[in-house]
């Protein structure tokens, strides 16, 4: 017996219960892309990726792992040593949580690049905004469960700097440790974090995020609306359907990803000392300081604001707000930006100069912010900062001098 969708057997059962076949034919099949797309927009789809992978390997070391002070970093090293296949598992978990941020990172470059944080995809970007703060939250939670010397110390010092906040700023730092000081308390309520809340909490921020995005349509590297030209049928005329066209194209993108995964993780899994610190190869001890305290390099560029800020009386409160300023500025760029020109093809020189700056800046604060302070350092690393806030304080006044190119009516092939 057919249904109203005209399919039978099983599938035909299933779309009377559940809009299977309708599902596929919106945001697949009859979901219409722009036909002009180029490798920048690998990046959405590698993150999903590599979310799913973070999402397996962390419920396969979960199995062995135990969250305790007393046992966390010895169950580290049982995986390591004595489970089956450990440590693979744990060094994909690992370089895919620095892999989930150079995908996210670039993903959000080419939001800047092509306006696809520009109406009317407002909702669109605050959703990547949203996912991005909730994978810094994700990434520090799980930054501590080794239990290592840089977890243990780097988890002291940023969960510290909630102390510095005036009136509530004690009793915040105490309510996230869950002690007066980083212990097995602290231990168990980042892991529930790690492995339960925030992981539900992130899928349903990218399932939204998703829909926000079939909803609105993609942006194209031209910055034009699909939507405004169809043909007879209602279809855009410069869109393809998503499956089968892209689809083979985001499997070509995961291909090449995976040979350059493979290689870190069966190569140089600690990349340096980058992905894996040397010092968390040692059990936490709380009374032996690491020479250095440094968070994860895609944490280190906010860092380093956080420390180009003088402290005043004793309080580097001036510097949490800058840090976190520098984050939550993200979330009104789609009213910062006020051109009526959305790609960087026809964009000004002007805001191709701004955007370099911004990107040079925010790189060598993410390098400065993994090395120990030196009276240099902290002179470039309040000069990037500047440079960082001027970027959007800059595109408000930039449609007054900047010399925009004539868009295309047409998507182009460049």
């Amino acid at each position: 017996m057919s249904n109203t969708q005209g399919t039978t057997g099983l599938i035909g059962w299933i779309d009377e219960r559940f809009p299977l076949t309708k599902s596929i034919r919106e945001h697949l099949t009859e979901y219409y892309a722009p036909k002009n797309f180029n490798f920048w927009y690998f990046f959405g789809s590698l993150a999903l990726l590599v979310l799913v992978n973070q999402i397996l390997t962390g419920i396969w070391l979960t199995m062995n792992y135990k969250p305790s002070a007393s046992e966390a970093f010895a169950s580290v090293e049982y995986i390591m040593r004595d489970v089956n296949w450990g440590w693979l598992i744990r060094y994909m978990h690992s370089t895919g949580a620095s892999a989930f941020f150079i995908m996210v990172y670039l993903h959000m470059y080419r939001a800047l690049i092509y306006g696809s944080h520009k109406k009317p995809r407002e909702l669109l970007w605050i959703f990547g905004v949203v996912i991005f703060l909730c994978l810094m939250a994700e990434a520090f939670m799980g930054y501590l469960l080794p239990w290592g010397q840089m977890s243990y110390w780097g988890a002291q010092v940023i969960i510290n700097l909630f102390s510095a906040l005036p009136v509530i700023g004690q009793d915040l730092s105490v309510w996230i440790r869950g002690d007066y000081v980083i212990s097995d308390a602290t231990l168990n309520r980042f892991f529930s974090l790690h492995v339960i809340a925030l992981p539900l909490v992130l899928i349903g921020l990218v399932f939204v995020h998703i829909l926000a995005l079939h909803e609105v349509g993609s942006n194209n590297p031209d910055g034009l609306e699909i939507k405004k030209l169809r043909d007879n049928k209602g279809i855009p005329l410069d869109g393809i359907p998503f499956h089968p066209y892209y689809t083979v194209k985001d499997l070509f993108g995961v291909v090449v990803f995976l040979l350059f995964f493979a290689v870190v993780v069966f190569f140089t899994p600690e990349m340096g000392g980058y992905f894996l610190e040397h010092p968390n190869f040692d059990p936490a001890d709380s009374l032996k300081t690491p020479l250095h305290i440094a968070p994860v390099w895609y944490f280190t560029p906010f860092y380093a604001m956080l420390r180009a800020v003088p402290s005043f009386a004793g309080t580097q409160v001036w510097g949490v707000l800058v840090m976190a300023a520098a984050i939550f500025i993200l979330f009104f760029l789609p009213w910062l930006d006020r051109s009526s020109v959305r790609s960087i093809r026809y964009r000004g020189w002007s805001f191709k100069l701004i955007l370099t700056a911004f990107l040079v800046s925010f790189l060598i604060l993410g390098y400065l912010g993994a090395l120990p302070t030196t009276p240099a350092r902290t002179t470039m690393a309040q000069f990037c900062t500047i440079i960082y806030f001027a970027f959007f304080f800059l595109l408000p006044v930039l449609p007054v001098f900047e010399k925009t190119k004539s868009v295309p009516e047409r998507v182009t092939w460049k």
